[in-house]
């Protein structure tokens, strides 16, 4: 970008999260009970805490919450309803390990499935879904990979719906932060996540959430635990704090103890240590650029407000804003037509940026254009 008009300036940030423990938590990758780790914040995608994150390993019953991300986009589509009754396959009803006992053609609502598949992790019930979306559960996977690399996911290869342990189906701590921060997006699973206790079947069958956070861990929403022989304890686990929210991801963990602990230890670094601070729209450097061989000589320029940056506590009045305008711009210029950029970093780091924009079209200058001009200023005189 040539010939810019820059202005640096400080701003005052609103700070939305809040220290947990009034000082500052330290935590090194061998303090945590975990062999693969990752904490993400859950807005902007930064990672806050990171152990051997691309490392590729079995992740059991964490895989469902892919399964539980198309699901909902499928309910988000209208191509299924919570409603709709699903007839259980003997494919489904096959899965051992934690399952609802589902009976080769038992008829059971997707909101039961549901519940079955987030709150007791139940096998049957996720390949239940998984066929009621894509009509099989091979197909389902195929869904589930390319989701995966639409969502960046290098590391992972699903080869089931439900997280047993199958040669080849792989992920890392990264990845399944990604799929985590994904499914959030999608707040109605938090009615499912964030139960304790439901029932199936009238009352004859009994769900209790396998994510023990829910009972012991302040502002926990979610989201999902798995236990395999291969996977070992595993745990996506995501909490929210004064509008920041967090996802923490072990895998590998030695025992179910470990993996909660790994987890909520996470959880207290990152709301001990980070915040979620909203920069002010610097307004008043968002003066109108030259427009050259146009209708109008200038053009107003806007830009939106940067939703969120995530910086150490204690520094949120540090954050540096930088306006950089073009000096002039050529015309025809279409309205949104970018003009500049703000840029938002603290200590060289890039935090964030936005564009700037043309408030409004202006049009080229042309012969008959101009002839029109003067023609209307000499009937006005």
């Amino acid at each position: 970008m040539k010939g810019k008009k820059i202005t640096a300036c400080l701003l005052a940030v609103l700070t939305i999260a809040v220290s947990v423990s009034g000082r500052v938590m330290a935590l090194t990758p061998e303090e945590l009970a975990a062999p693969s780790a990752v904490l993400m914040e859950a807005s902007t995608g930064k990672v806050l805490f990171e152990k051997n994150a691309h490392e590729q390993r079995p992740s059991a019953s964490i895989t469902k919450v892919m399964t539980l991300l198309l699901v909902m986009e499928a309910l988000d589509s209208g191509k299924i309803a919570l409603d709709d009754m699903v007839a259980a396959s003997e494919h489904a009803s096959s899965m051992g390990g934690s399952d609802i006992w589902l009976e080769p053609g038992e008829t059971m609502s997707v909101d039961d499935l549901l519940k079955a598949t987030v709150i007791a992790s139940a096998n049957d019930a996720a390949v239940a879904l998984a066929e009621h979306v894509a009509g099989s559960e091979e197909s389902f996977v195929q869904q589930m990979n390319q989701k995966a690399a639409g969502l960046g996911m290098a590391d992972t290869v699903f080869k089931n719906c439900n997280g047993l342990d199958e040669e080849g189906h792989l992920t890392s701590a990264y990845d399944v932060a990604l799929m985590s921060r994904a499914l959030i997006a999608h707040e109605d699973i938090f009615r499912y996540t964030q139960t304790w206790m439901d029932e199936l079947r009238g009352g004859k069958t009994q769900l209790v959430n396998t994510n023990k956070l829910l009972k012991s861990y302040s502002g926990i929403t979610g989201l999902k635990t798995g236990t395999t022989g291969q996977a070992g304890s595993c745990m996506a686990a995501t909490a929210e704090r004064d509008g920041m929210s967090l996802v923490a991801v072990v895998l590998g963990c030695a025992t179910t103890q470990d993996r909660f602990s790994a987890a909520a230890s996470l959880l207290d670094y990152g709301f001990s240590n980070w915040a979620l601070a909203s920069p002010a729209l610097p307004l008043a450097e968002l003066v109108p650029v030259r427009v050259e061989q146009g209708m109008q000589s200038s053009v107003a320029t806007e830009a939106q407000e940067l939703e969120g940056v995530v910086v150490p506590k204690g520094r949120e009045g540090e954050v540096e804003c930088r306006v950089s305008l073009e000096e002039s711009v050529t015309a025809p210029v279409e309205q949104g037509q970018t003009v500049g950029r703000i840029t938002y970093a603290l200590d060289g780091e890039l935090l964030g940026e936005t564009p700037v924009t043309a408030k409004a079209a202006v049009e080229e200058l042309t012969f008959s254009s101009a002839f029109g001009r003067l023609f209307q200023a000499l009937v006005s005189l």
